[in-house]
């Protein structure tokens, strides 16, 4: 689908983007001598969190090449080993000092512990990229950071933890309810059905930015990327940033609450531990017929409404105002309001179901 084109030029000197089409998604800073670089494009090369490495080579395939599957059990024990360990350490100091860490220590630990977490993230899926390759990369590779958009995208990754670290200590935080006091007998279900609500939601707002002319505007810059990688997961204009890193969450918590489920501090971090890895994850193009992690994925597979990586890239690949494909938890609402589309290249028939693949532990 054609894409219309804008002149106007940005500049944010302070924060590294330069002047270029708006709308450019070239990407070459990364190649630039560091004496040009700005303090955002300092910030993302050193925290080494890109989607590829330029010294090598990502193995490109043609469509009709078999694609391995990538077991949700990888990824489940992936998120559980990557996860776990800040809520272990604080049931830890919690039983041995014999009082809680307080809103400002939760905030700070679990604000540090969720960066950490994400450039872990980051990291594994280029090292996944290297080595399975991405969709549609016969074709073209994947968008890099804009140069024109280096101070937004960092602004974007510091809003997006910042933002929902603040919201879930304010609502949530008890001085008098540790770790231990979880539900984590129910936890697989509660999960589970935070991404389906958390989607619902997703779903009507993100498919009304595409239908309405006037919230259009707010989605477009998202969409100039095609060939999307994780770091632009939240690239977007600010209604739509606030949006997805609090208001979605904040109406899953709300629904939730008025089903009779109200979580707590560490449950509430848990779901968005989920929700981290499934949005980085279907940014990623990563060419294997993986499914968004989800304890309740055998229920929707039996819908035909699991959601697989490769649903959301041909949403940003072959969609604009139209579009299909708005779900980014699962392919459930998209099933039910009939705006789902066919996979091109993780069809059942050109999958490798014994070529499994396995997610590097660190």
């Amino acid at each position: 689908m054609a894409v219309e084109t804008s002149t106007t030029t940005t500049a944010t000197p302070g924060l590294g983007n330069v002047k270029y089409n708006k709308d450019s998604v070239k990407s070459t800073w990364r190649t630039w001598d560091p004496s040009r670089y700005q303090l955002a494009h300092r910030l993302l090369k050193d925290a080494d969190i890109f989607h590829n490495d330029l010294a090598r080579p990502v193995p490109v395939h043609p469509k009709t090449a078999k694609v391995p599957y990538l077991p949700q059990s990888e990824m489940h024990r992936w998120i559980i080993t990557h996860g776990a360990w800040p809520l272990i350490l604080h049931q830890v100091f919690v039983s041995v000092v014999g009082w809680n860490i307080g809103h400002v220590g939760s905030f700070v630990f679990y604000y540090g512990c969720q960066r950490l977490f994400m450039t872990q993230l980051m990291r594994m899926l280029r090292e996944m990229g290297h080595t399975y390759g991405h969709l549609d990369g016969d074709v073209h590779e994947r968008d890099g950071v804009p140069d024109n958009g280096v101070g937004k995208t960092l602004t974007s990754v510091l809003f997006a933890g910042i933002g929902r670290a603040l919201l879930f200590d304010i609502l949530t935080w008890d001085d008098a309810v540790a770790p231990i006091d979880s539900r984590w007998a129910w936890m697989p279900l509660v999960i589970g059905v935070y991404g389906i609500i958390l989607d619902f939601w997703f779903y009507w707002y993100h498919r009304l930015m595409h239908e309405v002319g006037s919230l259009w505007k707010y989605h477009r810059t998202h969409h100039l990327t095609k060939h999307p990688n994780p770091l632009l997961t939240l690239y977007a204009d600010g209604v739509q940033e606030v949006g997805d890193i609090i208001v979605m969450p904040l109406l899953t918590f709300y629904t939730m609450k008025l089903m009779g489920v109200s979580l707590n501090f560490y449950e509430w971090n848990v779901c968005n531990v989920y929700l981290n890895f499934a949005e980085a994850t279907g940014h990623s193009g990563l060419r294997l017929l993986g499914y968004v992690p989800n304890p309740l994925t055998p229920v929707l597979k039996q819908l035909g409404a699991e959601l697989s990586i490769e649903d959301h890239d041909l949403h940003h690949r072959r969609g604009w105002k139209g579009s299909f494909n708005y779900g980014k938890q699962t392919r459930l609402w998209d099933r039910v309001f009939g705006t789902c589309t066919d996979r091109i290249e993780c069809l059942d028939e050109n999958v490798d179901w014994n070529h499994k693949a396995s997610i590097p532990w660190f």
